[in-house]
């Protein structure tokens, strides 16, 4: 691979990222999925050509690094806010079944 395919791979792998952290934040996670199995294939294949090992790439392994954990983080923050809505949802509907059965 020359240089350009391969910041390629790696701008293409950014932008990925990027997007998934504004769906996520969107609440859009179908979409979220879609893109994780894009990210995956580019990962893949910037695996293994070995990309992040080079010292020329130094500076984009900080950044796709940073880019993952910011959306581990938001994603971990969001499946939190999901569960407390289940869990409000279930006392709720429990509610609701305890007050229609004493009527």
């Amino acid at each position: 691979m020359s240089i350009a395919d391969d910041t390629r791979l790696l701008d293409d792998l950014e932008d990925l990222l990027a997007k998934q952290m504004d769906l996520v934040r969107r609440g859009a996670f179908g979409a979220v999925e879609q893109l994780a199995q894009e990210c995956s294939g580019l990962a893949e294949k910037i695996a293994a050509a070995g990309l992040l090992d080079r010292p020329e790439f130094d500076d984009r392994r900080e950044r796709l690094g940073t880019l993952y954990h910011d959306l581990q983080f938001v994603l971990s923050t969001q499946k939190d806010a999901v569960g407390k809505q289940l869990k409000s949802i279930r006392k709720g509907r429990k509610t609701l079944a305890t007050y229609h059965s004493s009527i």
